[in-house]
């Protein structure tokens, strides 16, 4: 078994300035983890979150492939029958007072027991992105002999497509194609200013119903007001009492989020390419890829503000605030190359440079409701940095990737590995020894920028050949690479003569295909 000094000492590399850093993230990793699975942070969050395990996995699997696979094992371990990954499993052995909403708030194992909630583990009932199917994949691909002998796709494969399922399912509330959210906590940006307007028709639950435990270790001025706060708490205790059921509920607040569903896309190629390395069939999972980047674009795409806008269902409109969700898209292979253009432009230019940091601000800059330490409503963080350089070098834009990873690796080690920082001032801000910012920062250390992860494995959405999701064949990149193009196909002719018996073989239930169709109309 490998002990704390074995994983410091992996290889890695040999600069001082990045050996220092990465044994800094290391450290950072080892004293947040649980013996089970990572805490963002031992004092503001000390349960497991959704999306943190995602890209702490992502981080991982460069010291210990087994803890990494572990990570997201755990977290999948609390899945509910209906498919839906919680947003918080919480740790039993802490006190309820050790973080709100707490277990005896959320009361999973009982209202949500017709949904499908774990009888013996308590868990939040919303979720957050679907980034995990990516995370698996990279965690893989990091070892793929390892993970072949202990069969890590085959066990975790079934339950993210599962968990896909039930997003464009349950969670196709627009009927326009893409997966909503139904409470600001889900997209993972509690309060940006993207969910203003939707959250005006939410009367707050009464201050004195609730105590934030997150002013125990936060700053006030650094985190959601208390009318925010109590808006959330009226969303999720009416969530409960509905028994989670996204069928009964009616759901006062319901956006359709470019970042959300970017991320879903991304996950479905991810899937896909999981399915072949199982010898599956993956046309499943590249025509929803196809077919959520369609709908993206269509419903979301804002093209007089160069970037992807929040559409609130219960108004019908998109929402005029530009924040960092509309940029992260860019992880999206087949986007157009006229929409990348925007988005490129519209990352680089006065609205989301910031003076201090190359880091992206989480809101406009110039925004009505800039706030440059409020959390989700101008502070830059580190995971969507992590994003955007993905995207980046997805659509060849390498030099400007590169920048970015270069700040992302100053930024964490001059702030302590922070939470995010002040875009202002590149002060750091939040709780320090956060585990995604040491992570992620572990993985642009340690992977090559090069590589390209999802090649040849994303079907119609990367193949020159394919149908482009917007309709335009000009699509921005070929991350394919043209030497894989005609391996590709063959693999895919060969997986569609194979099909029937190999789905009988796929324990995943079987979602429908998102519909085509578009819709402005309200929801009622």
């Amino acid at each position: 078994m490998s002990t704390p000094l074995d994983l410091l000492d992996r290889p890695a590399p040999t600069a001082p300035a990045d050996l220092t850093l990465r044994r800094g993230a290391a450290r950072v990793l080892l004293d947040n983890w649980t013996g089970a699975s990572t805490v963002p942070s031992r004092t503001l969050y000390p349960h497991q979150w959704s999306w943190d395990s995602a890209f702490v996995a992502i981080g991982l699997r460069h010291l210990s492939v087994r803890r990494a696979q572990r990570e997201l094992e755990s977290l999948l371990a609390a899945q509910w029958a209906d498919g839906r990954v919680p947003h918080i499993v919480f740790n039993p052995d802490l006190p309820h007072g050790a973080y709100f909403p707490s277990p005896d708030f959320w009361q999973s194992s009982s209202a949500g027991r017709d949904a499908g909630a774990p009888p013996s583990t308590e868990t939040s009932g919303i979720v957050q992105p679907p980034v995990h199917a990516l995370a698996a994949w990279l965690v893989h691909l990091a070892d793929p002999a390892e993970s072949r002998r202990r069969g890590f796709l085959a066990r975790v494969r079934p339950r993210l497509a599962a968990w896909h399922d039930y997003l464009l399912d349950r969670r196709d509330l627009g009927g326009g194609g893409l997966a909503a959210v139904v409470h600001p906590w889900e997209p993972g940006m509690d309060n940006s200013p993207g969910w203003d307007r939707a959250l005006r028709r939410v009367e707050p639950s009464p201050s004195g119903t609730f105590r934030r435990a997150d002013l125990d270790h936060g700053h006030p001025a650094d985190r959601p007001t208390d009318l925010d706060y109590g808006r959330y708490v009226r969303l999720a205790t009416e969530y409960r009492d509905a028994g989670y059921d996204d069928r009964l509920v009616r759901h006062r607040f319901a956006v359709e989020d470019p970042a959300f569903n970017a991320l879903l896309i991304v996950s479905e190629l991810a899937l896909a390419a999981m399915s072949r390395e199982l010898g599956l069939p993956a046309r499943r999972h590249t025509e929803r890829a196809a077919g959520l980047t369609r709908a993206l674009v269509r419903r979301l795409w804002a093209p007089e503000a160069g970037l992807f806008r929040v559409r609130d269902l219960h108004a019908g409109t998109l929402v005029e605030e530009g924040s960092v969700s509309g940029l992260i898209p860019l992880v999206v292979p087949g986007l157009p190359r006229d929409v990348v253009r925007r988005l490129h432009a519209t990352l680089t230019g006065p609205r989301f440079s910031a003076p201090a940091t190359a880091l992206v601000p989480s809101y406009d800059l110039t925004g009505h409701a800039f706030h440059p330490t409020r959390y989700w409503r101008g502070p830059a963080w580190f995971n969507t940095a992590w994003l955007i350089e993905r995207g980046l070098r997805t659509h060849g834009l390498g030099p400007d990737a590169a920048r970015l990873r270069s700040g992302l690796l100053a930024e964490a080690g001059r702030s302590g590995f922070a939470e995010y920082v002040d875009p202002s001032t590149g002060a750091a801000c939040g709780t320090r020894h956060f585990s995604w910012t040491a992570a992620l920062a572990l993985d642009l250390l340690t992977a090559d920028p090069d590589d390209h992860d999802l090649a040849g494995d994303d079907g119609a959405a990367h193949d020159p050949a394919g149908d482009d999701p917007t309709g335009d064949d000009r699509s921005a990149h070929d991350p394919s690479g043209h030497h894989r193009a005609d391996r590709d196909r063959a693999d895919r002719d060969r997986a569609d003569r194979d099909r029937a018996d190999r789905d009988r073989t796929d324990r995943a239930p079987a979602g429908r295909r998102p519909t085509d169709h578009d819709t402005t109309e309200p929801l009622p």
